[in-house]
Order: structure tokens, then sequence, then C-alpha cells
């Protein structure tokens, strides 16, 4: 059995690092069966199941499942949940073979593009989200309460603009990437995942307490706003970007499949539990995020503030992947001693171009409709299934899986394009008044 090793050079850190093309597929459950698939052997100092376990669900407890309530809202409460799960399977899919695809392709430049398209896309949605939950939180001070449980209106106090909240988050997400190693980020990873369990728990609690009677919900709502629930549900699943590190950054790769199918099941539970409740709880007034629709009492106040904490340290895990691709590259081409000067401008220059985008689109549900639309929708939907079949279609690939391939990505390209036109469209359209959604939501119980 011949075996190579592929330079990090010419692979780009973000998948295989070492395989052997030996013609046979991998035995076990735990890889991804195929013809000509590569043996992985992974890094002896590389992340445990453990620790990847948490990434990959990290990489996708974000923004986006916290307007997955707008985006059930969007396609109606039955249509709603049954396309999440589809979509659920689908991504999940993908992130199968984009893995297996990976292991043959020592440079995949589209690829390359769409993940740092949609990785610093999700960074631009971090900044946004932070700046609207810390402007809320301080507007809503001298009115918040102990009682959490009458919905009276809150006067706010008014504050500065929210891009000036969004620039002023800079320098700490500047310091904050400047954290280079997927291994320590663990830690922060796993303090990210307790303050939004907590905030989760929370925010189901409260929902649960008070559903009302959801008949007067459509089943299925108008057909202009199904685009608006793609790009949000698609969006939500944000750990595509971050399977190729992950896998490729393990102990035991062979291990990844069955991390990959565990952690999305749970992912994608979570997706449609939380999607469909919140819009059951909060029906028509609810709000791009969820927590915007929260009572103004401190506990829940507080819910918004963990929940920030744990999207402030996710930003880094999302930033690992670009800067990964970007950095190591421009760096090679500049004298050692300057090494680590560029690495930190580049990082430094990426991070002030997701906080520009996010100042010049500082309206949450718009950006990332439009996020999952152009960039998560190509990465998860429509690559995928075209490099499984340029991979495999000399290898006998079965009618029905190219079959598959082609449905999956067409209407991943339809969703791309319908989607971006109407994300396009909403944001040329003069947002609804913040106070009109307030008024339409908070009355006496």
């Amino acid at each position: 059995m011949s075996t190579r090793r592929l330079r990090s050079e010419d692979y780009n850190d973000y998948s295989s690092t070492e395989a052997t093309p030996d013609g046979s597929p991998p035995e076990g459950i735990n890889s991804f069966a195929s013809p000509s698939s590569y043996q992985r052997f992974g890094e002896s100092n590389g992340t445990t199941w453990f620790q990847t376990l948490i990434h990959l669900v990290k990489g996708n407890i974000g923004t986006g499942l916290l307007g997955l309530p707008l985006a059930v809202k969007n396609a109606g409460i039955v249509l709603g949940p049954l396309s999440l799960l589809v979509m659920g399977i689908a991504a999940v899919h993908c992130m199968g073979i984009l893995v297996k695809c990976a292991h043959h392709f020592c440079n995949k430049y589209v690829v390359g593009f769409f993940l740092i398209l949609t990785q610093l896309g999700f960074c631009c949605v971090y900044f946004v989200f932070l700046a609207d939950n810390l402007k809320q939180v301080i507007s809503a001070a001298n009115g918040t309460t102990n009682d959490c449980h009458s919905n009276k209106t809150t006067v706010l106090t008014p504050t500065m603009d929210s891009r000036l909240f969004i620039l002023s988050l800079l320098p700490f997400l500047v310091l904050l990437v400047y954290i280079q190693n997927l291994k320590f980020l663990s830690v922060f990873s796993m303090l990210a995942n307790l303050a939004m369990l907590s905030s989760l728990i929370m925010i189901n609690w409260y929902i649960l307490t008070g559903l009302p009677d959801p008949s007067n919900l459509p089943l299925v709502a108008g057909w202009k706003t199904y685009p608006l629930f793609f790009g949000t549900a698609i969006f939500a699943f944000e750990g595509i970007g971050v399977v190729l590190p992950l896998e490729n950054k393990m102990k035991n790769p062979r291990h990844f499949p069955m991390i990959l199918y565990v952690g999305m099941a749970i992912v994608t539970i979570l997706y449609i539990s939380l999607g469909t409740l919140g819009y059951l709880r909060f029906g028509a007034s609810i709000q791009a995020s969820i927590t915007l629709n929260l009572p103004d009492c401190w506990l829940y106040q507080s819910v918004k503030l963990l929940y920030s904490i744990g999207i402030f340290f996710t930003y880094a895990l999302q930033f690992y992947v670009p800067a990964e691709i970007i950095v190591p590259g421009a760096v090679s081409q500049v004298p050692e001693r300057w090494a680590l000067w560029v690495n930190l401008l580049l990082r430094t220059c990426l991070v002030c171009v997701t906080c520009l985008l996010a100042i010049l689109i500082p309206r949450l549900d718009i950006v990332i409709s439009l996020v999952g639309s152009v960039s998560s929708s190509a990465l998860a939907l429509v690559i995928p299934p075209l490099l499984e079949i340029t991979t495999y279609y000399s290898d006998g690939l079965h009618p029905v899986t190219i079959a598959k391939d082609i449905l999956i990505s067409v209407l991943g390209f339809a969703g791309f394009v319908v989607g971006t036109y109407e994300s396009l469209w909403a944001l040329a359209t003069p947002p609804i008044s913040n106070t009109t959604n307030a008024l339409a939501f908070v009355q006496e119980k």
C-alpha cells in the first residue's frame, strides 16, 4: 500500500492532511464508504472526538437558531418544520459529501471561495446580533424590573445608533481572533456552549409556560415569503464551513462520520423545536431574533447577555476557517521576521471587513437571509453534489445517485436565486418600525 502526504501549503489546511489512495472503500460505519475513498490517519496532537463534537455543535448553534421562529413564520406552522427537517437531512448529507470529496482534491478553489464568503458572512451577522441585543438591553435598563410575568411596554431610553454599537465591538473581536490554536479554542467553545445552553433553557421555559391557541396561525404561508424562509433556514446550518477543519484536526478522523451524524441530529431536533415553539408563542410579532421578544426583566435580560457572550466566542470559531485559507499563503510570501506581523495584520483586516459590512447592512433579519441565500446555499447544497459527480463519475457512479445530486443542486440553486432576489428586495424596502412590532406583541397576559 503506497502512501503520500499532502503538504499543508497544497491543501490550505482545511481538509485532509494525509491519505492513502488504495482504491478500496474504508471499512465500518465510521467511514464515508465510496469508490476510491482515501484512508485518513489524523494528527497525533489533534482534537479528541469529544472536543470535535463540541466544536461541531457550537458551530451550528448561533444566531441562525434564534432566527428560526421568524423563518417558520415565513413558511407556515406546518410547512416550516417539515421544510426544516428536509433541509437538515440534505445539509448533513452534503456535509458528508464535502468531507469525502475533500480527500481527493488538494486544491478546490470554488469550495475555498465559498467557505471564505460564507464564514465571513456569519461573522457579519454576529456583529449585528451582538449590537442589537446590547442596544436593547441598555435601552431598556431603566425600565427593567424583577417581574417577568407582565409584558407591559417599556419606555426605551435613547441610546447611540446600532452602527456605533457594532463599531465598539471591533477591538474586542480583533483581540479574540488572535487566538489561532483550534485545540485552545475548544475551551472558549465549551464556555460558549454553557452560556448558550443556559440561555436556551430559559428561552424554552418562557415559551412553554405561555403557549397561546395556534388556530389563527397559517398552516402554509404565502409563496413570496418562502424564499426568506429558505435563506434563514440554510443560514442556520452554520457548521457546513467548519466540518473540513474539524475532520482535518482530529486524532482519529475515521470517527468523524459518527460524530457528524450524532451532532447534527441533536442540532436539527433543536432547530425544529425552537423554530416551531417560538413562532407558536409569539405569532406574527416574532422578531429577527427571538431574544428581542423576551420580557424586559432582569432574568431575561441576562439571557440576552449570556447568549451574546456565547456568540462572541463563536466568532473566533467561524473566523478560523477563512483565516486558515487566506493567512498561510500570504505569510509564506514574506520573510520569517515579518510573518507574525503579517499574520496579525491580515486577521485584523478581515475582522474590519466583516465590521464594515455589518455597518452597511445593520438589519439582522435581512443580512441572515441574504448570507444564507448567497453563500450558504452554494456551499451547503449546490457544490457538494456536483463535487460528488465530478469525483466519482469515472468510477461508475449509480444513475440514482447522479439524479439525486442533480436534484439537490438544482433546488439549492433555485433557492440561491429566488432567496437572494427576495432578500435584496426586502433590503430596499423601508423596515417596519420596532415600536410597531413591540406594540403588536406587548400586552397583558
